[in-house]
Formats: structure tokens, sequence, C-alpha cells
């Protein structure tokens, strides 16, 4: 069958194209920016690329067109699909029908932490001889690359709740029916397609109404807005998993062994399992173990088996990764786009840091910042750092200059990139830990920055 992907450079339409590429489909794609990692991961796998949605691109017409949800009605490549009478689907009904039945499928969602959560999951059965597939938002560091297609039973999948198409305002999830699905936790995002946290916990407990009696659910001990969803109905078993005295009452509890998070133990029903020992900082990082090692449980991975698995756990590109160091200055990228995401990841790097300077430059650029949903918890956000430039991208709705001016800390705002780069360079002395946060590329200033930075100290 030749599969045509319209929007085939996002990161799940690609890792969907691999997964199609792997079942020994013919996969062509466009997409308005077709550039490297995806557009190079994506070639390395043998399937076509071509910019833009020129209608020519599907002449002759292929078996199937699959369209992402970031194209809508006027886009000509979709108006000759239907003009022209296609078939075409969205991504999520496509992995439903085509990849998904007769597999254990782990779901992994929530408003934070489901690329950190799948991408250990994944490796937690991996390193148990689970060897799962998976699609995954992210590229796991222990795989690199962001899906796969094994023989195996078992499918670990990124849960997002994002609508799946122009003519399908479902979250994609709705589409997966889990067996195993981890619920990290629930907070109102994404403003331009849901009007209130009500209408995302709706797309929840329609997840929650997929599952089957004997399937498990995870789920924080201590998060309302999920507590809620359950009390529409439950219908499955349910484990609940909390750290400290959240986890009082729960079935799973983290102890917190280092302030930072990088060592605490594991217990199961009262009894300790095991202890974490790893390079990941922040309760949010603990907090995505517990739900991972509790659904490898559920397959059948010994607790203890599961703890020991963690130690190894490289992480996830984009996630509080270093990407270099000049004069002991060190310099990380991270995805976090959400107050909540923020201020975990800054605190998260306090404790381990102790008291060495920390510089955060963010971009506010996701649809829910551009329309300035969260801007008032924007400033406290940023307590644990020492410092914070803002950086106001040109297509966001409305001023950080407020956002400066309610900073608990030291806070710069600028509008002009290369002046970022040249007033961070000339601000840094040396030992700071500079958190570079946008889930977008930031015009390249990680790179841009780095060399910066190695220019001036050769200089000097």
């Amino acid at each position: 069958m030749h599969v045509h992907i319209l929007g085939i450079c996002g990161t799940f339409m690609g890792s969907l194209a691999i997964l199609a590429r792997a079942l020994g489909h013919t996969v062509t794609g466009s997409d308005a920016g077709v550039y490297p990692p995806m557009s190079t991961q994506l070639e390395a796998q043998g399937i076509r690329l071509q910019e833009g949605y020129d209608p020519s691109h599907l002449d002759p017409a292929p078996d199937l067109v699959v369209i992402g949800n970031a194209l809508s009605r006027g886009n000509p490549a979709v108006e000759y699909v239907l003009d022209r009478g296609i078939p075409y689907t969205s991504g999520p009904h496509w992995l439903s029908e085509h990849l998904l039945p007769g597999r254990w499928t782990l779901a992994c969602a929530g408003t934070h932490g489901k690329t950190t959560s799948s991408s250990l999951l994944a490796w937690l059965l991996e390193a148990n001889g689970y060897n799962p597939s998976f699609l995954i938002g992210g590229v796991p560091e222990n795989f690199d690359i962001s899906a796969r297609l094994t023989d195996s039973n078992f499918f670990v999948i990124e849960a997002d709740e994002y609508d799946s198409a122009f003519f399908d305002k479902r979250s994609k999830f709705v589409h997966y029916r889990p067996r195993t699905a981890l619920l990290n936790n629930l907070e109102f995002d994404h403003a331009d397609i849901f009007p209130d946290l009500a209408a995302i916990q709706r797309q929840f407990h329609h997840l929650v109404r997929t599952i089957p009696a004997s399937g498990r659910i995870i789920v924080p001990a201590a998060e309302p807005a999920l507590a809620e969803v359950l009390a529409m109905g439950c219908w499955s078993e349910c484990e609940k998993v909390g750290i400290g005295s959240d986890g009082e009452q729960a079935d799973w509890r983290a102890e917190l062994i280092s302030a930072d998070g990088s060592e605490f133990d594991v217990f199961h029903a009262g009894a300790n399992v095991g202890r974490v020992r790893w390079s990941h900082t922040g309760r949010h990082n603990v907090a995505n173990a517990l739900g991972a090692i509790a659904s490898a449980h559920h397959v059948g991975v010994r607790a203890a088996d599961a703890v020991a698995a963690c130690a190894d756990f490289a992480g996830v590109k984009r996630r509080m990764q270093l990407v270099g160091e000049v004069h002991g200055i060190r310099l990380y990228d991270d995805f976090a786009h959400h107050p909540t995401a923020i201020e975990t990841t800054l605190e998260g790097l306090r404790a381990r840091v102790g008291k060495a300077p920390i510089v955060a430059v963010i971009e506010p650029r996701s649809n829910t910042m551009r329309m300035g949903v969260h801007r008032q918890k924007l400033a406290p956000s940023t307590t644990h750092a020492d410092r914070v430039f803002w950086y106001q991208p040109p297509n966001l709705d409305w001023s950080l200059d407020d956002v400066v001016a309610d900073a608990p800390v030291p806070a710069v705002l600028s509008r002009d990139l290369d002046a970022l780069v040249a007033d961070l360079t000339a601000q840094l002395s040396g030992g700071e830990h500079v958190v570079i946060m946008s889930n977008g590329g930031f015009g390249g200033i990680h790179q841009k920055l780095l060399k910066s930075l190695q220019q001036r100290w050769q200089s000097t």
C-alpha cells in the first residue's frame, strides 16, 4: 500500500511514518517545513519527502492519505484529497486500525511528563527482555529513535490529549484503547482547542471508558483533577502512586533519599522494593519513575527489576539535555513550555546544584502561551532561578513586560535573538547553569550561545 502523510515532519506523524514503513508500506510525505533532524531520520528509512502542500504530490493518487492535526480546510492538499475522493484518515485512527489491535498497549497521558514517562517505560520493558514497540513524542536516548516496531506483544505510546484531525476533534488517545494507562497529572493547557479544564477532563474520561475491566489505571494519589475524572465512572483496576506524605495511602510510594530526586526508595504495598540511583533530578521525575515502574509491573516486570533498570535510563533529548560547557558554564536544552514545567525543572536543578547560579532563558511560544492564558503564572514559576532572560517571539500576541516587572528574581526582556546572545555572553562569568526553555527551535540559540561563549573565552 502507498501511504502519503500530510504534515509528516511533526514528531508524531514522523514516528507514524517510520512504523508504516516498518510494516512494509511505501511511504511518502509532505510538510511545510522539511528539515533535520526529522527529515534526515525519515529519509534514512527510505521515505521520500516533499516541501509544501502542492496537490501534485498526490498524483498519482496514493492508496491512503494520513492527515496531521496541524492541517485544516483550505489547505490545497486537503482540498485536493476531498475533491478527488482519495481515502484519508487521521494518524491516531490509522494506528488503531493497523498497529494496535491484538497488542497490549501501555499509554502514558497527562499534561506533563508524557514523553519522559513513555521513554522510561519503554526502557524498563526493554531492559527486562520485553522488546516493546513504541511511539514517543521525543527521542529517548536509550533508543535514539522516536518509534520502532518489533514482534513483541507490547506497545508503549505517548498518549496526547490534543485533537486527532480537522475532521475528528476527539483527543488522540481515545483511539489507543490501552490495557495499561498511566495518567501523570492534569492541568489546563491547549487553550487553542479546549475552553476550560472541564473540557479536558471529559476527554480523559473518554479514555478511561476505553480501558477494559482487566486493565489498569495508574494515577497520582494527590491529583484532584484526575480524581474528578475517575469519579465520573471507572470500570478498571486502579493503582495510586505518591511521593512522601502524598503516598501514605498509595499502592506505590517513593521516599526521597536526596533532596534533588536523584536517589529515592520505592515501596510497593508497604514493602521496600529497591532504591533508584540515577542522573535525573526533580520531584516530577521521581513521579515519572514511580508511574513507569507501576506500569511495567502490570505487564509482569518484577518491581525490583524495574527499579534497578532506572539507573540506566539515559533520558530524552531536549529534557534537561546538556548541550555543552564553556568556562564552567553549563548549557541545558529543555522543552518546558508551561509554568508548572518551568517551575519543577528549575526546582529540581536548584536541589542538585545548591547555591550555584542558575540562569533561565525562556521563550514562551506554545499556542496556549501565545494566547496569554498562563501569563499570570509565568513570573512566579522562575523563583528557583537567580536570573531570567525572557525572549519575546514575534508571534506572541501580548507583551512580556508585565512578566518581567513582576519577576521574583532579576529579569530582562529581549526582542532580538542576536542581542540576547550578546547580552548573555557578556553577563555570564563562569560556573553558571544556563537552562534554555522552549518547545521550538528558539532560533538556534543553543549553538549560537555556545559559539559566542567559546569565542569570548578564547580571546581572553
